[in-house]
Formats: structure tokens, sequence, C-alpha cells
């Protein structure tokens, strides 16, 4: 029992550190952001349908009636990665990570929502902590401002993947990860392909490399393992333990491109996590079975 929780924990990690690899990655592609998102998810659901078909998983849908929330939870992961990409553009990347990283706290608060689950008071303190926190962040609350847009559009990130991870989380017991990724980016491939017509999509040839690097490593296998994992897992714990992904984030960018933060910049990031740390620390320990 303990050895399976703990390779569950494991992969749910794995799964966090190769979705990390978006931040470098995305240094090295100059395209639209709906552009990379079809690239994206196009490649990657080539890889994850190959996968499928090797490893003999159902890419069938056993129920018709359960087409209609997977395909709503495939539009709040292409709107969470659009309005992602907007956050960083209207604002930079602290203020847009800081504010899509409310994503754990805003699952703990939809949670009981969602799967009926027992509302915990705990979450709605840390709910008010985040909203303090984030309203620090743009100290004159002015609709005009790119950073207030730009937050605006993270804590809408973060909002729209909560919805995703709760919807999928319904259904993780009877469909396998890559099937229900492969699914979501089917979805999300066929509806921004009309992208392709009016955007710019010259810089195809030259970053390629890195376009089929997001599909493989940050999509197919890191969102796969990150869906497998809400089988042993709990939505808010699941979350919870993802949020460690900037701390990641920095260790790549400095093996990967020698991008070396400054002091304060990683004296922030640990003090996001830790708080993240010390609420997980009791969750970790039990499995999701009845959560």
């Amino acid at each position: 029992m303990e050895n399976n929780y703990l390779k569950n924990l494991s992969s749910l990690i794995l799964a966090t550190l190769f979705i990390s690899t978006f931040g470098v990655l995305g240094k090295y592609i100059a395209m639209p952001s709906e552009v990379i998102i079809w690239f994206r998810s196009a490649f990657a659901m080539i890889f994850l349908y190959a996968f499928c078909k090797y490893k003999k998983i159902n890419i069938n849908v056993i129920h018709l009636k359960t087409h209609i929330p997977l395909i709503i939870s495939s539009l709040f992961m292409a709107a969470h990665w659009v309005t992602y990409f907007y956050a960083l553009k209207l604002s930079n990347v602290a203020l847009g990570m800081l504010s899509l990283f409310t994503f754990p706290v805003i699952t703990a608060l939809l949670e009981p929502l969602f799967l009926k689950s027992k509302f915990n008071p705990t979450h709605l303190v840390l709910g008010i902590m985040v909203l303090i926190g984030v309203s620090i962040l743009a100290p004159e609350f002015n609709i005009e401002s790119s950073n207030v847009k730009g937050i605006l559009f993270g804590l809408f990130s973060a909002l729209c993947y909560s919805i995703r991870i709760l919807i999928l989380k319904q259904y993780v017991n009877n469909y396998h990860g890559s099937m229900l990724m492969f699914y979501q980016t089917t979805v999300i491939t066929v509806v921004l392909f009309p992208v392709l017509f009016f955007m710019d999509i010259s810089g195809f040839q030259s970053q390629f490399p890195y376009l089929l690097l997001l599909a493989l490593l940050t999509t197919a296998v890191g969102h796969s393992l990150m869906v497998h994992s809400l089988k042993f897992f709990s939505a808010s714990t699941a979350t919870i333990i993802s949020s460690i992904q900037p701390v990641f984030g920095i260790i790549i960018a400095i093996i990967v491109v020698d991008e070396i933060p400054s002091k304060n910049n990683i004296w922030r990031k640990m003090c996001e996590n830790i708080g993240n740390y010390f609420k997980v620390g009791r969750l970790i320990h039990c499995p999701a079975q009845g959560r």
C-alpha cells in the first residue's frame, strides 16, 4: 500500500516536472499564442494516439452523455492556455505566474460543488488570503492598467484550469489519463484550426523542434501523467502538489539556458511554495479514497 502510494506521488511530481518545461521551451517559440497552442495540441494528439494504440488503450467514449462534459473540459483547457499567454504578455512573467498559481486554492474552494466533498473552512480563509495577496500585486485597481489586465487574465486562466481538473476528476476511474488527454487535444485542435488561416505561421519551420518538444514532453507526457494522478489523489491535493512548478521551472532554466534568477526572485518562489507544502503536509499522507 505504502509502495503504491509513493509510486503515485512520484508520478504526480514527475508530471509536474514535465509540465514545468513549458517556460524554457516557450522562450524559443515566437509565434502567436493561438498558433502555438494549435500546433502543441495537434502534435500532442498524434503522440497520444500512437501511444494509446501501442498500449492498446481504448480511445472510445463508453457513454454518449460523457461527450458533453469532456468537450466542455477541453474548451476550458484551451481557454486556460490562451488566457495564460495573454496574462504573461499584458503584465510580466512574475505577475502572470503568481495570478495563475492561485488555481490550487480555487480548486479547493470549488471541489465541494463539483464532487460533493466536504467543505473545509480553511480553504475559505486561504482564498481570502490569496485575494489579499493579488490585490497587493495591483494596488491601484485600474482596468486600463496593463498589469491589472494581466492579473485578471491570470486569475481567469486559473479558474479555467481548476474547472477543467474538477470535470476530468469525475472520469479518471473510467478512462485512462492518456485517453482523456487525447480527447482534449483533439477537441482543441479542431476548435483552434481556423487560426491557421488568419494568423502568422511563418516561423513554423525554424521553431518546429521546440513545438515538437512542447507537444511531447509538456503536453502528451506531463499533462497525461497529471490527469492520471487524479485517480489516486483528490483534485485539491493534486493541484497543491503541482504548484511546485515554478521551482522546477527555475531549476530547468538554470540547467538548460543558464538563466539564473536574482536572489529576490528565488526567495519569492520559495515563500510561495512553503505555504503550499505546509498545507499539503497532511494531505499527501493519505490517498484520495473517500475524498
